[in-house]
């Protein structure tokens, strides 16, 4: 893959960074965006692909993108489709921080050195060229506008800018609301994008990452091993355990 285009999670960490203060907006959630950009982007080059709510390596050649190969490399050792909920909330550390390095490597952003309560030094960082992110931001402009499909990679930024909350970032006050509004329904426009920006929903609210059990049916009893007690035969009652009887009149 080569470097004349910007990836997924360069692009979502641009519309992130505030301008003004040089910070992220949405740091926590923004980590489990940028781990799902990364799967988009996978996806896009044709190194992945969704398997029901699961991601699959289908081609396992790398991109010759250092942090998206090795995001690769690790789906392929898991050696079977990993659900897209287990993946993003996975630990992430420092993918965030990553990302900054790599931008500014690439000069598309500058760090400034500075102090938190003139103590604990701090970095911001600055992008170098506005031009980049007014570029970004008006392809979601423009699709929010026009009401016209945008193309993948764009309705995947979209996708994932409303999962991560940036949309009170990009369009804040009630002003926003109709564009936030339209934001989130740009979601339906990319499967691969939809798929992960619901998984990192996901992950934000705290839905269990493995499949809910049915509860047993009312007057149930668990059997040993979780399996549901038999029911008894319709018109049979049940016969107490042996020894249970006596267990019973002895207390």
């Amino acid at each position: 893959m080569g470097r004349s285009r910007r990836t997924i999670p360069e692009e979502l960490l641009l519309l992130a960074l505030d301008p003004a203060t040089g910070t992220t907006a949405q740091p926590q959630s923004l980590d489990l965006g940028l781990a799902g950009a990364q799967l988009v982007e996978l996806a896009l080059a044709g190194r992945i692909a969704p398997d029901g709510d699961r991601i699959a390596v289908v081609v396992p050649r790398p991109t010759g993108d250092p942090t998206l190969d090795c995001a690769l490399e690790l789906l392929r050792r898991r050696g079977a489709p990993v659900r897209a909920v287990h993946w993003i909330g996975g630990p992430r550390l420092g993918l965030r921080q990553t990302y900054l390095s790599h931008l500014e490597r690439c000069g598309m952003v500058h760090a400034v050195a500075g102090q938190m309560c003139g103590v604990l030094p701090t970095t911001r960082y600055q992008a170098t060229d506005t031009e980049i992110s007014r570029e970004i931001r008006t392809r979601l402009d423009s699709a929010i506008r026009t009401g016209v499909p945008p193309d993948p990679r764009t309705a995947a930024l979209a996708a994932l800018a409303h999962a991560v909350g940036l949309g009170k970032h990009l369009y804040p006050g009630n002003e926003g609301r109709s564009s936030r509004s339209r934001l989130r329904d740009l979601i339906r426009h990319d499967p691969m994008g939809g798929l992960v920006a619901h998984a990192v929903m996901d992950v934000q609210n705290g839905v269990a990452a493995q499949p809910r059990r049915s509860p047993a049916p009312a007057g149930r009893q668990a059997a040993p091993g979780g399996r549901p007690a038999p029911e008894p035969a319709r018109g049979v009652p049940m016969q107490p355990r042996r020894g249970s009887m006596a267990r019973a009149v002895a207390h």
